[in-house]
């Protein structure tokens, strides 16, 4: 039976981003600019180039400029249009662009597991990519890409992107135990959440590729820490069913979610601008 190819994403982004305050009351942390760029962007485009031809996204009642983004904006348009800004049109238009961008809401905080159960319909029955909207990787190939063709070079299965962490620092993070299959690559045995004794030093983080049978997991799954529904729960029992991989993935990752982790990500973003790292790198070295 041939492989199916991934062609759908999801990207759960509901959560309130209370780290941010005050500027999330307003702004969704998804909207955040690195540089000019808002981060859902970032990560909508990774799914684009991984091939993914549709994108869920996971938003909440409140987060109406987020919904906006994928939206077309008549008004701003027509204004460029008829000014002749052709180039600053299709910045504007970018978010309507970028993939088939579907937004569905998660109606109550109950969990990141359920965040992407609510996802379901729009998936239906097939395989799909999940990256989290507040989570960035800046690599000579999107993670994305990279977890889509490591499920080729296995045969299927699903395939949770990993790094390796300090056993000191596991206690924050989902951690792999697993058997090497392959270069950079494990066969999951279960993932243990915030483990006292981990396992390994192989956390879970940024991205998975999940086959459909996890949204069944997800339906009946109880309730687990805080009383919320936790995705690696469900893939850790996925993992007992059918073949989940890990695979570490090569690039640098900033949790976007996290003050100093989005400093860090706009900072690189922005020395990555040919039009401004030159400057940017001598107003570094004079001031830091």
């Amino acid at each position: 039976m041939p492989l199916l190819p991934i062609r759908v994403g999801v990207i759960p982004a509901a959560g309130l981003g209370t780290r941010f305050l005050p500027v999330s009351k307003t702004v969704p942390k998804e909207l955040l600019p690195l540089v000019d760029v808002p981060i859902i962007d970032n990560v909508v485009s990774d799914a684009a180039a991984a091939g993914c031809e549709e994108v869920v996204v996971v938003s909440a009642p409140g987060k109406a400029p987020l919904d906006a983004y994928f939206l077309p904006s008549a008004a701003l348009e027509e204004r460029l249009r008829t000014e002749g800004r052709e180039a600053e049109l299709a910045l504007a238009r970018r978010g309507e662009t970028l993939a088939r961008v579907t937004v569905v809401h998660q109606d109550a905080p109950r969990g990141n597991g359920h965040a992407v159960l609510c996802a379901r319909e729009a998936v239906g029955d097939r395989p799909f990519l999940m990256i989290w909207g507040d989570d960035i990787v800046l690599s000579r190939v999107p993670v994305a890409a990279q977890l889509v063709q490591a499920r080729e070079r296995m045969g299927g299965g699903s395939v949770a992107a990993v790094m390796r962490v300090p056993r000191a620092d596991a206690g924050k993070y989902g951690i792999v135990e697993g058997e090497v299959v392959a270069e950079s690559t494990w066969r999951v045995t279960r993932i243990v959440e915030k483990p006292a004794d981990p396992p390994s030093d192989l956390s879970v983080v940024h991205a998975y590729v999940l086959e459909p049978e996890v949204f069944g997991i997800l339906a009946a799954l109880k309730p687990g820490r805080n009383g919320e529904i936790w995705l690696t729960d469900a893939v850790s029992e996925l993992a007992s069913r059918s073949p989940v991989y890990a695979y570490e993935f090569e690039g640098e990752r900033f949790d976007a979610g996290d003050r100093a982790g989005y400093v860090k990500a706009f900072i690189r973003s922005a020395l990555a601008r040919s039009e401004m790292a030159a400057d940017l790198r001598d107003w570094i070295r004079r001031n830091v």
